[in-house]
């Protein structure tokens, strides 16, 4: 039986991106629709939801509002546990997330690709080679537009690679990718979530209702994702970098090669990978195998990745001054995202770090700190935090704002050396989010030029 909401009473519980799209779905499949969130503001500005008859509701989530409906779908950013969600649960009121919903309504296929990091450059660079092979393909998700959007012009031929997170996975019930993928799993989001296996849970549910016609794609080098894959129904064709596969895409001297049943085809040629770091050499690995199973020519995955320069705010080069390059990694939001993003330099390392504190030892990145890294410059409400795990290790000098960060990070800069955003942490302390973090960085980095070249 078909999902139908028509002249049903729908609450969708957050009015950012996912949650005015939710409702617009919402509304063109007839559903009397209410939006609410706590921030006013945030529904001041939806004349257009307005004219096509959402009612608004900011303040405080009323019980009586949620429990009264027939449907609740919460925006991304809403944590499900809140006392009126509960309430609605208790009330036999079904709770979905905007992912889950614009799913029950795609004519085509899914690509689901989820992980503690590289969701975004992976996800981007899976559309690029479904399209340059001929496919349509929409990135969507958490990256670029809501999957809610894409529902009007979903056909059965279509491809919808989607970047899912651990917050969007949590509410899904019925979603159901054809290829679902692992990039690697490290604790991340216990701001959020009580506990790892919490968030691992999460992340699991990405295999929840695949078949034996489905694929999983999964990074051979990650023992916490092969774990978490393992009770998986779909055939499996993984990644790796480092580990033995029979089926999957892995390197192989100068080459990205395909592995079926030991044999060994060559797809591209490493040089054709623009991007920096082993972690994103990882990323262009998974698109790759997605590429395979969806049937792309290797000459159409070469051409999309030789094209692949990068997503804004990943390893984001920045320029140079004075022998020092500015680099701006505002997307490596936990520990092992900065790790792998110091990683990808040899040494004279000055990283910025810091933020909202969202879970992870810093103590970490001890040995790579000790081996790449001059000096640590701290912002935000982790400052302390930072500084008390590794300022044994290499000096850590402490910042009021992204432009004294980044000033003092240049001081402290040998010849030759980087300066790197890499927080290690949320935004939410000091910026909207990550992208504006970065936007800052970005600023104050031609700020400081300005200043310098005037001396």
């Amino acid at each position: 039986m078909s999902f139908d909401v028509s002249n049903r009473r729908v609450v969708v519980v957050g009015a950012g991106r996912s949650g005015r799209a939710a409702a617009r779905l919402l509304r063109s499949r007839g559903a009397e629709v209410t939006l609410t969130d706590t921030d006013a503001s945030a529904l001041d500005q939806e004349v257009d939801l307005r004219t096509l008859g959402v009612r608004m509701e900011p303040g405080a989530h009323r019980p009586e509002l949620l429990t009264s409906a027939d449907l609740v779908v919460l925006s991304p950013g809403v944590p499900p546990a809140q006392p009126a969600i509960e309430a609605a649960r208790r009330a036999g009121v079904a709770v979905i997330g905007e992912v889950e919903l614009a799913s029950r309504w795609l004519a085509g296929r899914i690509v689901a690709i989820t992980g503690t990091k590289g969701k975004s450059t992976t996800t981007s660079l899976t559309a690029g080679i479904l399209q340059e092979g001929g496919l349509e393909a929409a990135a969507g998700g958490n990256i670029g537009i809501a999957l809610s959007e894409q529902v009007a012009g979903s056909r059965a031929d279509a491809i919808h690679v989607v970047e899912v997170s651990s917050f969007q996975l949590e509410s899904t019930d019925t979603f159901h990718p054809w290829i679902a993928v692992l990039l690697n799993l490290s604790p991340d989001h216990l701001d959020r979530h009580a506990t790892e296996d919490e968030y691992a849970s999460a992340k699991a549910r990405i295999f929840r209702n695949q078949a034996s016609s489905d694929w999983a794609v999964v990074n051979a080098d990650d023992p916490a994702a092969l774990a978490l894959a393992r009770g998986t129904r779909a055939r499996r064709f993984d990644f790796s970098l480092e580990a033995p596969l029979e089926d999957g895409v892995t390197v192989d001297g100068d080459h990205i090669v395909e592995r079926r049943r030991g044999v060994t085809t060559p797809v591209m040629p490493r040089a054709a990978v623009h991007l920096p770091g082993r972690h994103l050499l990882a990323d262009v690995l998974a698109a790759s195998a997605i590429g395979i199973v969806a049937g792309v020519p290797p000459a159409a995955m070469q051409r999309a990745v030789e094209r692949f320069r990068g997503l804004e705010h990943a390893l984001e080069s920045v320029g140079e001054h004075g022998g020092v390059r500015f680099v701006n990694d505002s997307k490596a939001t936990n520990v092992i995202s900065a790790r792998r993003a110091i990683e990808s330099f040899d040494a004279g390392v000055v990283v910025i770090m810091g933020g909202r504190y969202k879970g992870g030892d810093f103590a970490d990145l001890g040995d790579v700190v000790g081996r790449r890294v001059a000096a640590v410059v701290t912002i935000g409400e982790a400052s302390d935090r930072i500084e008390a795990a590794l300022r044994h290790l290499v000096p850590v000098h402490h910042a009021t704002s992204m432009a004294d960060a980044v000033s003092r990070a240049y001081a402290a800069a040998p010849q030759g050396g980087v300066v790197l955003l890499a927080p290690a942490c949320s935004s939410f302390d000091m910026f909207r989010d990550y992208a504006d973090r970065g936007r800052a960085f970005k600023a104050a980095v031609t700020e400081l030029k300005k200043e310098r070249m005037a001396q």
